[in-house]
């Protein structure tokens, strides 16, 4: 019977699914190898063979008998059937017009059948990978109805999804020239995706003015992710177009300005201002007589804004090159426009604070959905949300609220205006059943969660749920897709991607490294964590060696260029080697003093270029040199007669100074 593939016969059948009988003659397995879970069989309805999975297979008697026939069962799902015309030419359509009687053969599939069921029609097709049924057949899918409509892959961890969205991406890229990839990274893995095809953005390079914000994103920063003050928020919603108005030099008062000029302009418009002008229009608040109430909403919400502008982790938002209009070139550098050859955009979020990532996040995808609306088509932008569970978690009352809705607008209305989103997850049942139920393309890879599992069941058309019953157990690289992009659900496995293209973390198992523990620069590290740059030591450098005498650091050292603090230190770091051979002074203990307690009167503040000298000597072991006592106060010039002495100030800053000046010394006119 193996021989004209001869399988079984049709006892059952209830439209939807059917149920086969075959038997083992004489114990024998040669007919039982035939079947397996997830492999397609034919049933032979008159001219025409209806197409089925099978998705279960069980014996009469629960038990093998050695030597003695034994009847199983095998339990299908029909999913179509291979049509034969009347001139001889064969189509595949996903209805059946003749449903399997009782005693109907089914046997094993034709390749020529299997090559017609995943054929999804159309010429544009892209191959990403192979059939698990056959391996020498493609599996391909079409990747405009994969856009169009947006795409999911979701899997548990280790089951390849970096590498697969890699691979979808590339060849999203070759069918559609016009396609702008932005990739919302969290975990810093696909920098080395894309080679030459993409740009990195990570907290170093990235300038993301504040003014692009909406009042709820830049309320998100201010207020460090948690709820906002509803008072405060008032505040900052009066304020902020008052002082884009002041730098956009429309500052009328309030009798003259027109009320067009007033609408024009609101919290949510994308137009520069400065931090100054909105902590000067705070100030003067504070300053009235009247509104004694909100008084400490005022005081509360400066303190709040002077934290952020002075966090060194938001410096990517509160630069000086923030400051000026420039919305074209950020536009231009985050969304590849034009691209220079260059149209994806990996943009890492790892660098950035866990309290502004969702801000981040909305303005990115707000700011897509409007390029690909006011584009009139000329840009079609693809959003890739890595770890989307983070975003668009299913409990509405978590994540950020601004995110989701820039999210959900693509996915509802993306379409229209040439706008895709992909989501990859790991924890379908985390995300928001509404974002999943809009991409009609899904990858579904292992899954080992049963809620998880059972989310996706509910996203595949009846007719195929039972596919999702192996989900659990499909291999690394393999998945099962579905959807718009491919003909019927397909069990494939994704073509290995090329070893320099694969992505890659900072994971010890990946990166290799000469550092050791031994070697690594903890001074470094220190640095990145604190996010502090070194200050610009140019003067100081000039002026130190200038007052250096001969010898005061080894040969070779006196000309060389430093560029900052750090490299002035590595400097040091090298002459210490050299003046290890020298005989060892011990350092002339600095005599105590009273002064030299924390919030002393008078306590002394170590300036620049001693504390360089102090590292110099640790760096170098050299005695310190012999210097003018810098705790001498010079004497203060005694006040003229009837002259008033003025009173000394204490822990007043440039910037309080600064602050306390009036408002129009501080808007321009």
């Amino acid at each position: 019977m193996v021989g004209n593939r001869l399988l079984g016969r049709i006892v059952a059948c209830n439209g939807s699914r059917a149920t086969i009988s075959a038997v083992a003659e004489g114990g024998q397995t040669a007919l039982t190898e035939l079947w397996a879970v997830g492999r397609l069989i034919s049933i032979s309805v008159g001219r025409n063979r209806v197409v089925a999975l099978v998705y279960s297979m069980s014996t009469d008697q629960q038990s093998w008998v050695e030597n003695h026939d034994t009847v199983f069962r095998i339990e299908v799902e029909l999913l179509g059937e291979v049509n034969v015309s009347a001139d001889g030419r064969e189509t595949f359509s996903a209805g059946i017009t003749d449903y399997p009687h009782l005693g109907a053969i089914a046997h094993r599939i034709r390749a020529s059948d299997l090559a017609k069921v995943y054929d999804t029609g159309k010429n544009d097709v892209c191959t990403i990978g192979k059939l698990t049924q056959d391996e020498t057949l493609d599996a391909t899918i079409h990747v405009p109805s994969m856009l169009e409509k947006h795409f999911a892959i979701v899997g548990t961890t280790g089951v390849g999804k970096s590498t697969s969205v890699t691979l979808l991406l590339h060849k999203a890229i070759q069918a559609d020239p016009r396609l702008r990839v932005l990739i919302l990274d969290p975990h810093n893995e696909f920098a080395s995706a894309f080679g030459d095809l993409a740009v990195v953005i990570d907290t170093d390079t990235l300038d993301l003015p504040f003014w692009l914000f909406r009042l709820e994103e830049f309320a998100e920063v201010v207020f460090r992710g948690r709820p906002p003050v509803p008072e405060e928020m008032d505040i900052l919603r009066d304020l902020i177009p008052e002082a884009k108005r002041a730098f956009r030099g429309t500052s009328e008062n309030g009798l003259m300005r027109r009320a067009t000029e007033k609408s024009s302009v609101t919290a949510d418009t994308p137009v520069p201002f400065r931090i100054a002008d909105l902590l000067a229009l705070v100030d003067e608040r504070i300053g009235r007589l009247e509104g004694r109430s909100e008084k400490p909403h005022l005081r509360s919400l400066k303190v709040k804004i002077m934290s952020a502008i002075n966090d060194p982790r938001y410096h990517f938002m509160f630069s000086s090159n923030t400051i000026t209009d420039t919305i074209l070139d950020t536009i231009a550098r985050i969304f590849r426009i034009p691209g220079e050859g260059k149209p994806v955009t990996t943009f890492q979020l790892a660098g950035i604070p866990s309290e502004v990532v969702n801000s981040v996040a909305s303005v990115l995808c707000r700011m897509a959905f409007e390029i690909g609306l006011w584009s009139n088509g000329g840009v079609h932008m693809l959003v890739v949300c890595e770890e989307a569970h983070r975003y668009v978690p299913a409990d509405p009352k978590l994540g950020f609220t601004p995110t989701r809705q820039a999210i959900a607008r693509i996915a509802k209305e993306g379409r229209k205006y040439g706008v895709s989103l992909g989501i990859i997850t790991q924890r379908p049942g985390e995300l928001d059943p509404t974002i999943l139920s809009q991409c009609s393309t899904i990858f579904a890879m292992r899954l080992a969660n049963e809620h998880d599992q059972e989310i996706i069941r509910s996203a595949i058309p009846n007719s195929s749920s039972s596919t999702t019953s192996f989900i659990s157990s499909i291999g690394n690289g393999e998945a099962i897709a579905f959807g718009e992009a491919v003909a019927v659900p397909m069990r494939m496995r994704f073509t290995r991607v090329e070893a320099d293209r694969l992505p890659k973390t900072n994971g010890t198992s990946v990166k290799v490294s000469d550092e050791t523990p031994q070697s690594v620069d903890l001074r470094s590290i220190v640095s990145r964590m604190r996010a502090i740059s070194g200050p610009d030591i140019s003067g100081f450098q000039n002026s130190y060696l200038a007052s250096q005498p001969q010898g005061g650091l080894p040969t070779g050292y006196e000309d060389a260029p430093y560029e900052d603090e750090e490299d002035y230190i590595d400097t040091l770091q090298a002459a210490a080697a050299t003046a290890a051979a020298r005989p060892a002074t011990p350092p002339v203990p600095e005599p105590y003093r009273p002064d030299m307690l924390p919030g002393a009167q008078g306590a002394y503040e170590p300036s620049t270029q001693e504390r360089f000298e102090s590292i110099r000597r640790e760096l170098t072991s050299e005695p310190p040199r012999p210097a003018a006592d810098p705790y001498r106060q010079p004497p203060r010039p005694a006040p003229a007669f009837g002259e008033q002495q003025e009173p000394r100030r204490e822990g007043s800053s440039i910037r309080e100074q600064l602050l306390k000046k009036p408002l129009s010394s501080l808007i321009r006119r």
